[in-house]
């Protein structure tokens, strides 16, 4: 591919301020129309050491609005974010509806440098191709503007840039001692770089290589390929929005998990007072060792309204060293939360290596409350399964212990636990006229998870459903399976 690539292309001056006053008309305009329609924006810049990636991102911005942008410099990640997945940082880093975030490099440093420095190497490699593909597909399916441009230039070349660069003072310590490595290893890259851009070039968000020997030409070829990307995304928008969201339809997706389950197994006083201070016990030990060994555990908590999730999630954390763990009570999105794609603001709060966090209610509210209710559309609902079980294939890659528990009970001990709320002074906080009214769509909600624990219960991540009539029944197994997934992972890795 970049081997039969002509990199001679010029374009005169006198052409290329014409071409350049229009384009840079277009762009500006384009800018405040993807602003007023909330369409976010990704502009992604690779390519060689020396190639202009900085040159032209300043073309690039130019003409537009300093105050609708964001640049950001990719490099190696810090002591901190080595603790995540390799992707974690940059979720952070994506727009806000309406705004554009401009990469000069990104997150295909992972299959490229860290792939011929050896840091990456077979089956992390191939999972890393996954997960990029998966991390752009779900920014593009929500309304994401991907645009990648790889700016290529000759070995020669790069030497001849090297050359002027550390000829002068000022401009010396542009070319650091990785640069010099790339161009002795050029060929090494040039095979890496081969791969990304195969491995990565989709539908969705394809590769643009563009020739970077003349400046001129690689401007304009860059503000071609960004705003004919843009053009094509603004009327698709305009015309989404004339559709009024689709309201959730009777799915005759039907299988039978919920009624499989024995809601009849209990616990004694006594046999929960020993199987938990057991279960406790060894967790707090387990604790003690994930951090040393560097393992991140998320536990994540679905399951109707008064099935018990917070007196489950206070006998998982009572004996715990509060520093090791954090607990995150999920709620509707708040405006900024609403400003990025759904996962964002769970991506956020992940844990790094060697801690825990535990979500009360999650990512799963896509498929669930926001269905039932009608928050989103069909499409959206739909497309979150892939979505969601993406991520959590992007989380167990980097060795993340991952629990999801279904707190599961039948409707006539949920009627009772409402009623004792509403008798019992404090415990009258707890019961809303919203709890009411979703015991109402309990059927359209059972339909709902009956599905859920369908398609996305996988190899890497799948469901417990937790026995909840008897609580003390709950709170031990959701305990004891937790230090069986952690025990289970430190014995295969040792």
């Amino acid at each position: 591919m970049l081997k039969n690539i002509d990199l001679t292309r010029e374009v005169a001056k006198e052409e290329y301020k014409r071409l350049k006053d229009d384009a840079d008309l277009k762009l500006g305009c384009l800018q405040r129309q993807v602003k007023a329609l909330g369409v976010p924006v990704i502009v992604v810049f690779e390519g060689w050491s020396a190639a202009g990636k900085g040159t032209l991102i300043n073309e690039l911005i130019l003409p537009l609005d300093p105050r609708g942008f964001t640049v950001h410099s990719a490099r190696g990640p810090t002591q901190e974010e080595a603790f995540y997945p390799f992707l974690w940082r940059f979720w952070k880093l994506t727009p806000t509806r309406g705004r554009m975030a401009i990469f000069d490099r990104s997150w295909n440093r992972r299959v490229v440098t860290d792939r011929v420095t050896g840091q990456v190497t077979g089956k992390q490699l191939r999972q890393a191709f996954e997960d990029i593909r998966s991390f752009e597909r779900q920014l593009t399916d929500d309304g994401v503007a991907i645009v990648k441009c790889f700016l290529h230039i000759s070995k020669n070349e790069q030497q001849r840039r090297f050359k002027a660069l550390r000829a002068s003072a000022t401009t010396s310590w542009r070319v650091t001692n990785d640069d010099l490595r790339q161009h002795e290893r050029y060929a090494e890259y040039l095979a890496a770089m081969e791969d990304m851009l195969v491995e990565t070039d989709t539908d969705n968000a394809p590769w643009t290589i563009v020739e970077a020997h003349d400046r001129r030409f690689a401007t304009l070829k860059i503000f071609t390929t960004v705003i004919d990307a843009l053009e094509r995304r603004v009327p698709a928008v305009e015309r989404n929005a004339e559709t009024p969201p689709t309201p959730a339809s009777p799915n005759p997706f039907k299988t039978t998990v919920l009624d499989h389950v024995d809601l009849s197994l209990s616990l004694t006083p006594e046999e929960y007072a020993t199987r938990l201070k057991k279960a406790q016990g060894t967790l707090r030990e387990l604790e003690y060792e994930i951090y040393l060994r560097r393992v991140p555990v998320v536990i994540a908590y679905e399951g109707w309204d008064a099935a018990g999730k917070g007196g489950n999630i206070r006998r998982l954390t009572q004996n715990l060293d509060p520093r090791g763990y954090e607990v995150v009570p999920v709620a509707a999105p708040n405006d900024v939360e609403k400003a990025h794609h759904y996962l964002w603001r769970f991506w956020a709060r992940m844990p790094k290596a060697g801690h825990i966090t535990i979500f009360d209610r999650t990512w799963y509210g896509r498929v669930l409350v926001e269905r039932v209710e009608g928050f989103c559309t069909e499409a959206q609902w739909r497309r979150a399964y892939r979505e969601i079980n993406g991520m959590e294939q992007q989380l167990a890659h980097f060795g993340t212990i991952l629990l999801k528990f279904w707190l599961h009970i039948d409707a006539e001990e949920q009627l009772r636990r409402f009623q004792e709320r509403e008798e019992v002074t404090h415990k009258r906080w707890k019961i809303t006229e919203e709890d009411w009214r979703n015991r109402e769509k309990m059927g359209h909600y059972r339909d709902a998870v009956e599905e859920m624990l369908h398609r996305t219960s996988t190899p890497y991540a799948s469901w417990t459903v937790v026995e909840s009539n008897c609580k003390r029944h709950a709170r031990v197994k959701v305990l004891e399976t937790v230090c069986e997934a952690i025990r289970k992972r430190l014995d295969h890795n040792a």
